[in-house]
């Protein structure tokens, strides 16, 4: 009877409940299917009793077990692993208030830092008055725009600044009350770099891929001095300050921003960092490579073999590491093994 509905797939959950979806649906699906928060907080699934990845496509008689966690959330990357709308839905709902969440934060930093480097510190009362001039209706909505990079710092502080200085200049000793006063010196936090003190932006609590990217020419990992590329409509692309790809960025130093780590103790998410090796062409040669890595706290994400010849192997591996120290220590372990002639940190 299941085989007379081509178009739909018959699953059950563990306690025998039958749910229908269709053809190429997922256990995301699934999980969106028995509830709405089973769906937001989904983290794992299995299938008749086995472990698989989220972008299994279901099959008829399936048993699907979900599990989930109260501090998960929907990835940007599910839109593309569901097909029934009530999970699009909900999936595109929560990162169009993430995304926004997101970028009011990174305006909001972009401004305070804009302000900060001229000396003085920003009130909602002064932004409220320059609103009309960026079309938006909140202090929230610039915010955003800002963080979009649709406005720029330099743009909100040309409006405001002139007022700004005036005020100041013509009242000696103000304070919190003025919509703008100079800010304390010590209660920035600067980077160096050539002897010049440079603002920085923290990224913590950032969601990679909502406001900020991680960019795949450099991999940056927690411990690389970073930099960011505003792209309109899309927030900040986040490189090493060493990456090639900074060049052609050269002619709109508008776009920078000089943004700064700050993880906090005990935050150890996930970050891919890239390595190119040179190994002997041995039998169990790629065995020991993974074991080292494994030892050492790394997981694979990713390898691909780029060239082979009859005595040696070059390999790309992408390693999901939690800063870069962690592979530091993985690349000097595998130097250390016998079978590999050269590995280094990629940065393309």
């Amino acid at each position: 009877k299941l085989e007379m509905f081509q178009d739909q797939v018959f699953c059950f959950t563990p306690k025998g409940e039958l749910i229908a979806l269709p053809t190429g649906s997922t256990p995301i699906d699934f999980a969106y299917a028995v509830h709405s928060e089973v769906g937001d907080t989904c983290v794992g699934a299995k299938i008749n009793g086995r472990a698989l990845p989220l972008r299994t496509q279901l099959k008829n008689g399936d048993q699907i077990e979900i599990f989930t966690s109260e501090t998960s959330m929907p990835a940007p990357a599910w839109e593309q692993m569901v097909v029934t709308g009530k999970a699009r839905t909900r999936i595109r709902r929560f990162i169009r208030g993430a995304q926004r969440e997101e970028f009011l934060r990174l305006g909001q930093a972009i401004v305070e830092k804009s302000y900060r480097e001229a000396g003085y510190k920003p009130s909602k009362a002064v932004l409220e008055r320059v609103l009309k001039q960026f079309e938006v209706k909140t202090v929230e909505d610039l915010y955003v725009g800002v963080g979009q990079g649709l406005i720029t710092g330099a743009e909100v502080m040309a409006e405001v600044a002139p007022r700004a200085s005036r005020r100041i200049k013509g009242k000696k000793g103000a304070s919190e009350d003025n919509n703008v006063v100079p800010l304390h010196a010590r209660s920035v936090r600067t980077g160096i770099e050539g002897g010049v003190e440079r603002l920085q932006i923290p990224i913590r609590g950032l969601i990679p891929g909502m406001a900020i990217h991680y960019a795949n020419c450099c991999h940056p990992l927690p411990g690389d001095r970073i930099v960011g590329i505003v792209t309109a409509g899309k927030g900040a692309t986040v490189h090493t300050i060493d990456c090639e790809t900074l060049e052609s960025f050269l002619e709109t130093p508008e776009r920078w921003l000089d943004l700064g780590w700050d993880l906090g103790p005990g935050e150890n998410d996930a970050h891919v960092g890239r390595i190119t090796l040179v190994v002997s062409n041995e039998r169990g040669t790629l065995g020991r490579l993974t074991t080292v890595i494994a030892q050492h706290l790394g997981n694979i994400n990713n390898l691909k073999i780029t060239n082979r010849t009859e005595d040696f192997f070059e390999l790309v591996i992408d390693v999901e590491v939690t800063d870069a120290g962690h592979l530091t220590d993985i690349i000097a372990a595998l130097r250390a093994t016998p079978t590999v002639s050269s590995v280094d940190r990629a940065y393309g």
